[in-house]
């Protein structure tokens, strides 16, 4: 199954006019193991990002919408998450360049974009209890199962979720979250359930 480039944005748009819902949890949940400001960076980089995609033209690609995603959601708020988030999009706006329409490989295309791009710029792998140990499990699910939208994102959320509760056990490796060392086993990742946020509504936009 595979949508055009203004069915992808539209969705992207829905998505996140719902992920700001979201914003106390991963406010309080930041707090636990950082400055607790990833509430603030999902709710002003949502409102942007829209803002942004709105601003598109209907010819736009899907290159130009991964661009301005990236743009507007690193400059909504100075974060590392905004930052790290932000340049895996623009990074993923690269590698999309002349593709069109988006199925299910071109998703993943774009995940590994991002991931890759995360990892690279944060110094960071998986095990490090950082966004990337929801994200890429999940995009190996996608990739190894086949089935409608609605099922695919069923299966990466499921994969998600169950990664985002292992993180609870780790102890955190990166940014603000390490300083607390030991203070952070028992706390799921923020960003690692920012994302898990992001799928769900991913879902309910699909299916919507």
């Amino acid at each position: 199954m595979s949508v055009s480039c203004n069915e992808f944005r539209d969705i992207v748009t829905r998505a996140l006019g719902a992920l700001p819902a979201h914003a106390d949890e991963l406010r309080d949940l930041d707090a636990a193991l950082g400055d607790g400001d990833l509430g603030i960076t999902v709710q002003a980089g949502s409102a942007a990002v829209i803002k942004a995609l709105a601003a598109l033209p209907d010819t736009a690609s899907v290159a130009d919408v991964l661009l301005a995603a990236g743009k507007a959601f690193s400059t909504a708020n100075p974060s590392t998450f905004a930052a790290l988030v932000g340049g895996g999009l623009l990074a993923a706006s690269r590698t999309m360049t002349g593709k069109e329409p988006v199925g299910k490989a071109e998703v993943v295309e774009i995940g590994r974009a991002v991931a890759g791009r995360i990892a690279e710029r944060g110094k960071s792998k998986l095990g490090d209890k950082t966004v990337l140990d929801a994200l890429v499990p999940s995009l190996d699910t996608l990739e190894a199962t086949d089935g409608t939208a609605a099922e695919l994102l069923a299966a990466m959320i499921a994969t998600a979720q169950e990664q985002v509760n292992a993180t609870a056990d780790l102890r955190s490796q990166k940014g603000r979250a390490a300083w607390v060392q030991e203070r952070s086993v028992g706390h799921a990742d923020p960003g690692a359930t920012a994302y898990l946020r992001f799928l769900g509504a991913l879902k309910e936009a699909t299916t919507s």
